[in-house]
């Protein structure tokens, strides 16, 4: 079982930066693939960004040149760093690891980002 543990949101004025950090455990890292998905009220939920174990990364048409996902294998953890930020970027954002030989997904708890214009 795959726990995650997010960090980083908050409240930042529009065209500032964040970065959110997305710690596992209790699992193979390696085998993960790591992403952010995020959800405004009254919206869906919609991927943000995604990173394989081997450091491939797509992201969502919206935060293409603003945002960037990483990983750190050695610490176990995903990165999600947001520049140039929009009143409309403001949501909960949520962390998603898939064990690429079980399909198995886990989720984080969630972090809110507002960001104020």
């Amino acid at each position: 079982q795959v726990q995650l543990e997010e960090s980083g949101g908050g409240l930042v004025q529009t065209g500032g930066s964040l970065r959110l950090s997305c710690a596992a455990s209790g699992g193979i890292f390696g085998l993960l693939i790591m992403a952010w998905y995020r959800q405004a009220p009254g919206k869906e939920r919609e991927l943000v960004a995604r990173v394989n174990a081997g450091g491939g990364t797509d992201y969502a048409d919206s935060v293409k040149g603003r945002f960037t996902i990483s990983r750190d294998n050695t610490k176990s953890t995903a990165y999600l760093q947001m520049r140039n930020l929009k009143p409309e970027d403001s949501a909960v954002f949520t962390c998603n690891a898939m064990n690429v030989r079980t399909f198995d997904q886990y989720w984080g708890q969630g972090t809110q980002v507002i960001v104020s214009s």
